[in-house]
């Protein structure tokens, strides 16, 4: 015996299809939705990541403090504080180093604060200058000419058992 087809039975039909078409909807609405937040986790997570860590502030040991005569500049030379394995000799970094007393030394960042270009210490003039774009800074590394909209980062020192040591940080930027 065949089924007729009846208004009612087709009306169900339709239903039917229309339940299970709504359904399919719905997971293929789910998946995707699953699917893109397991790709955006990552990728938002890898945005956020930097401003959330704390950069790496450690003492660097730049020589004994007999090495440094009072009121001389000298460039010293340490190791960046977020080396990366490979870095190699771009590990390395420096800064001006001034002993003002027995006791009392001032570090300066070797950065001009305009676009990162390396200052030279003039002695004779006592001034700091940058090649770059003609930037001056006076021997407290306050701006004394030319574009620099900042003066020069300053680093902490500190005299521990008769050795020289500056705080440094990943990169000499403002505020860090």
């Amino acid at each position: 015996m065949t089924q007729q087809m009846t208004p009612k039975n087709n009306e169900q039909d339709k239903a039917d299809r229309l339940d299970r078409r709504r359904f399919l909807a719905r997971i293929s609405l789910w998946a995707g939705g699953a699917s893109a937040a397991l790709v955006a986790v990552p990728m938002v997570g890898f945005l956020l990541a930097p401003l959330l860590r704390t950069k790496p502030r450690l003492w660097r040991d730049v020589g004994a403090q007999s090495d440094f005569a009072v009121g001389v500049t000298t460039d010293v030379v340490l190791e960046d504080a977020s080396p990366l394995p490979w870095a190699g000799v771009t590990a390395k970094t420096a800064a001006w180093l001034r002993r003002e007393s027995q006791e009392e030394f001032t570090a300066f960042a070797i950065n001009c604060s305009h676009l990162g270009c390396p200052v030279t210490w003039l002695p004779d003039a006592s001034l700091f200058m940058c090649p770059c774009h003609g930037g001056v800074y006076n021997r407290d590394g306050s701006v004394a000419a030319g574009p620099p909209p900042r003066p020069l980062k300053q680093y902490p020192v500190r005299v521990r058992n008769g050795r020289v040591e500056i705080e440094t940080t990943a990169l000499p930027v403002e505020g860090a």
